[in-house]
């Protein structure tokens, strides 16, 4: 290859010469980077609302047991979801169903069995719903801000051609060619025998977005005027860049054959979801104020 970089942003000056997607190897088994990311983010995110719950006053026993019961649930979900939205495929090929070491897990399904796996937990366990989902929320944004750089050691999850500030090349040998979109192909640019592709980074651009909303949540969290305040921030604040955001990918998930990608109509949902979240919850403080 010419010694040529395996990942390359020209107008920023970076050149990585080789990344392998795999972390380590037992004997036949890998590990790979994608898991272990993951698995760090559920570990700092754990961290993280453990801290919230002490500081906060709560049982930190609490999300312990929930968390242990969520990864399950929000790992099915995931899945169902991604299964769902390529069933051409996995009605073909029913025992792929369950390889996830070929990837395939979809972070709305996570997100979405996540927040009913919260409502039915809460519920059982006599908690406050809105005090409860706003101490997860930075935890969320924050596991999901760090488990998009898995997608960036899978070369997957990229946008269209771009010329942009922030233009990322890959070796198109190195990527899945389902994923090669007309202008990507048209804009192929081969170097010293290299051929790349030059694709928006959607993995950063989700990234930073995430960790802004993460930043916006923290600050609220000190400052909150009602229970619930922070998880329908999440909800808008994350649905909206991921609106946008999923619009630029090539590996979009869609409803049949209508070309609608399912993210976005998700993300929409979601929006709207977080707005009357935070309208109902508010409206709940005051109507506790006057009852008061």
């Amino acid at each position: 290859m010419n010694n040529m970089p395996e990942i390359w942003f020209p107008h920023l000056g970076i050149e990585i010469p080789h990344l392998s997607n795999i972390a380590i190897s037992i004997g036949n088994f890998d590990v790979y980077w994608y898991g272990v990311i993951i698995g760090c983010a559920i570990i700092i995110g754990i961290l993280l609302a453990t801290y919230e719950a002490k500081r906060s006053g709560q049982n930190s026993d609490t999300y312990f047991d929930f968390i242990f019961i969520a990864i399950i649930t929000c790992v099915i979900g995931a899945r169902l979801y991604y299964v769902l939205f390529s069933f051409d495929y996995y009605s073909q090929h029913p025992k792929e169903i369950f390889n996830l070491r070929n990837g395939g897990l979809a972070i709305y399904g996570a997100v979405i069995m996540g927040i009913l796996t919260a409502i039915i937990f809460t519920k059982k366990k006599k908690l406050n719903l809105g005090l409860f989902l706003d101490t997860c929320a930075p935890s969320l944004i924050l596991g999901q801000a760090i488990g998009r750089f898995g997608n960036f050691f899978n070369r997957e999850a990229f946008g269209g051609y771009t010329d942009s500030l922030f233009a990322m090349r890959l070796m198109e040998s190195q990527v899945r060619k389902s994923d090669l979109t007309p202008d990507i192909i048209n804009n192929i640019v081969n170097i010293n025998g290299t051929s790349y592709i030059q694709v928006h980074p959607t993995f950063l651009y989700e990234s930073v977005w995430n960790l802004c909303i993460f930043a916006l949540l923290m600050y609220t969290l000190r400052h909150k005027k009602f229970n619930g305040q922070v998880f329908s921030m999440y909800a808008i604040g994350y649905g909206i860049g991921r609106f946008f955001i999923e619009g630029l990918r090539t590996d979009q998930l869609t409803i049949a054959n209508t070309g609608i990608a399912i993210s976005q109509v998700v993300s929409i949902c979601m929006i709207a979801a977080g707005i009357i979240i935070y309208i109902l919850f508010l409206k709940n403080k005051k109507n506790s104020h006057i009852s008061d």
